[in-house]
């Protein structure tokens, strides 16, 4: 049975080397990259700002960027690929966002007090829940498991200076031989942020609640019953760099699961699932000054999934096997209301009630030549149907598309291959893949979807062929005691590439837009992406974090595509001995130089911004509290790079403090 080691991330280093291990000795070590948030009281331990949202864990990750539209929910992109390319799942779990201009990407569904870890792994190896080019993230709940009797109680509160945000939470564990229960809830509180020189973004104000819920119960010693259930409500969510805000975001979020230990078995492990979760998400613009035309925008997404997983040892192999699947409903509306109350009002389906229908496999061998080395090969396929359930948004398409059929049927395909190395604290591996994926339903099915960021309207194309993918992936490392440094590449060719291109003779729905621009495929594109990272033990007390990442995207005619991230650092020293612990960091971008003015980009200057924290451990009795203090951009900088939309500044200097209680 796996289990994880970690080394643990520093809020502001954005590296994390993790292994899994087999009890197997001849099982080889295999390196993995994990975001350690915390199981419950040690989360305020493992991390420098423990209360800060999911969106500042995630972006540790050296394959994992953030495109930002304001001071919430930010879009998570891997390998330099947006969310069409890539793969978000909460244990395991398919959600679809319910919103057109990802305002509501998965990962704003859930808090940091009901995860432990996020999963990240790169390109085809994302592959086990779905298709992927970019690869995946598993958002993995907390769990107390069975044991003897226990109740933990947990309240965790914070403050933020620069947008008075305030963070209450707290958390009740129960567990025994036969039952588990874990239940949190957290509530945040944000006004408009300011940026570097006391410069108010206006429309940055959020307010969010978080429910979570997990129960278990032993059916036998080697049978378990679980049941969860997430609930998430947004409410008055600004988001200054679009012209539209969030009146609503709203997710249920429940699965199902049963779970089998055999014993004296080739099967180690299995577990099924089924889940179902919907999203509602209502975007307005009631509250912005000067709208020329008032606009409702609601969506809703629904989606019931389930998946089988086993996993297996035969000798030298080490099998996992997953069927998937899930059907997913998607609508979004637009209503304009006219100034003048004489005109009718105009309404629209922007997804026309798509249904999506997918089923597939995975299978999963790592053959173990020794206790150095391994290869492992994954192999996946599924059917993928969309169906537009909806004749009046049908009969739209058609005026783009008269041949247009309601349904589409698509088989995806994935392969992967990776040999991984490790003796004598000498470690690389080396990597090749193919894969694909459908267009999302925005790209295939979206109706005058308008793109702030370009000033353009969008139409999707429901002809579009697959997206097909080459990859080749290549790291390597070295450490002992008291030295860590990896180096990783990875590079993909991108067939049949999806992109919105402009239309000159379409005419905007968007007053003021300045165009149309319709999904079309470019014969390719390419991604290169490599990272190297440093960690020195300089005493017991003393350790030194650092890493630089580079990447480059570009189209088959040479041209740079958008958000590719330019030369980016971070760096921080820690110290830490018996209670206390204290880090300074800086983290920075260099010029980006590499932008597409096409795609509404421009050159973003350099910047770098300096960062502190220190904590304390503490008693009082029987109760446990840990205090964080810390500053954020302490010289007050006035920044934006390139993933800020339309240059949204970033906050400026911020103090917060968060303290936990524990019993």
């Amino acid at each position: 049975m796996k289990k994880t080691v970690s080394i643990f991330v520093l809020l502001f280093s954005g590296f994390v080397l993790a292994q899994n291990q087999e009890n197997d000795t001849l099982k080889s070590k295999e390196l993995k990259e994990v975001i350690l948030i915390g199981k419950k009281a040690d989360l305020h331990e493992k991390q420098v700002k423990s209360l800060g949202s999911i969106d500042e864990f995630l972006q540790q990750s050296s394959k994992v960027n953030m495109i930002k539209r304001g001071a919430y929910a930010w879009e998570p992109i891997i390998n330099n690929m947006p969310s069409e390319r890539t793969l978000i799942t909460i244990d395991g779990m398919r959600i679809f966002g319910a919103c057109t201009d990802k305002m509501d990407p998965i990962t704003s569904y859930v808090e940091v007090s009901n995860l432990s870890e996020a999963t990240i792994t790169s390109g085809q190896e994302g592959s086990c829940f779905g298709n992927t080019i970019g690869g995946s993230i598993d958002l993995k709940r907390n769990k107390t498991f069975f044991g003897e009797k226990n109740w933990k109680i947990h309240v965790n509160s914070g403050f933020e200076t620069n947008n008075n945000q305030k963070i209450l939470g707290t958390s009740v564990n129960y567990n025994d031989s036969l039952f588990y229960v874990d239940s949190d809830v957290m509530i945040r509180n944000a006004e408009n942020y300011k940026a570097g020189n006391n410069k108010e973004v206006l429309f940055s104000q959020f307010n969010k609640t978080n429910f979570s819920n997990t129960f278990g119960f032993k059916l036998k010693e080697n049978k378990i019953i679980e049941t969860s259930l997430i609930y998430d409500k947004a409410t008055d969510i600004g988001y200054p760099a679009l012209p539209m805000d969030v009146s609503l975001a709203e997710a249920i979020i429940t699965s199902l699961k049963y779970e089998y230990i055999p014993l004296n078995s080739t099967i180690k492990h299995w577990e099924t699932k089924i889940y179902f979760n919907t999203i509602k998400h209502k975007m307005d613009d009631t509250t912005r000054p000067n709208v020329r035309i008032h606009m409702d925008m609601p969506g809703w997404s629904e989606t019931f999934g389930y998946y089988s997983k086993a996993t297996l040892l035969k000798e030298k192999h080490h099998f996992l096997i997953n069927l998937n699947s899930f059907y997913n409903k998607s609508i979004a509306e637009m209503t304009m209301y006219p100034s003048d109350p004489n005109e009718n009002l105009m309404f629209m389906y922007t997804w026309p009630n798509v249904r999506t229908l997918y089923n597939g496999v995975f299978l999963e061998d790592e053959y173990v030549f020794n206790c150095h080395s391994s290869l492992k090969i994954t192999t996946a396929i599924g059917s993928h149907i969309n169906h537009v359930a909806s004749q009046f948004g049908l009969e739209s398409m058609q005026i783009f598309y008269p041949e247009m059929k309601a349904q589409k049927n698509r088989i995806l395909k994935s392969v992967s291959s990776k040999y991984n190395y490790i003796k004598e604290g000498f470690e690389y591996s080396f990597g090749l893949a193919y894969g694909e994926r459908a267009p999302s339903v925005s790209e295939g099915y979206g109706f005058y979807l308008f793109n702030s960021f370009d000033g353009f309207d969008n139409i999707g194309n429901p002809n579009l062929k697959n997206e097909k993918a080459l990859e080749s992936s290549f790291s390597i490392g070295f450490k002992d005691d008291k030295f860590k440094i990896n180096a990783s590449t990875s590079y993909f060719k991108i067939y049949d590439y999806i992109i919105a291109k402009t239309d000159p003779v379409l005419v905007p729905m968007t007053i003021g837009a300045n165009g149309v621009r319709i999904y079309t495929a470019l014969d390719y594109a390419t991604f290169f992406n490599a990272s190297i990272s440093a960690e020195v033990y300089l005493s017991n007390s003393f350790k030194w974090v650092s890493q630089v990442t580079y990447a480059k995207g570009k189209d088959n005619e040479n041209n740079n595509l958008p958000f590719i991230s330019p030369l980016s650092y971070n760096s921080s020293l820690r110290f830490s001995k018996n209670q206390f612990n204290a880090e300074i960091s800086i983290a920075g971008n260099t010029t980006q130089t590499n932008f597409n003015p096409e795609f509404g980009e421009d050159r973003t200057p350099s910047y770098a911004i300096f960062n502190s924290s220190t904590g304390y451990k503490f008693k009082l009795g029987t109760n446990n509290f840990i205090a964080k203090l810390g500053a954020e951009n302490l010289l007050d900088t006035y920044y934006s790079s390139y993933a800020d939309w339309k240059n949204i500044p970033r906050m400026g200097r911020n103090f917060f403090i968060n303290l936990n209680y524990s019993l």
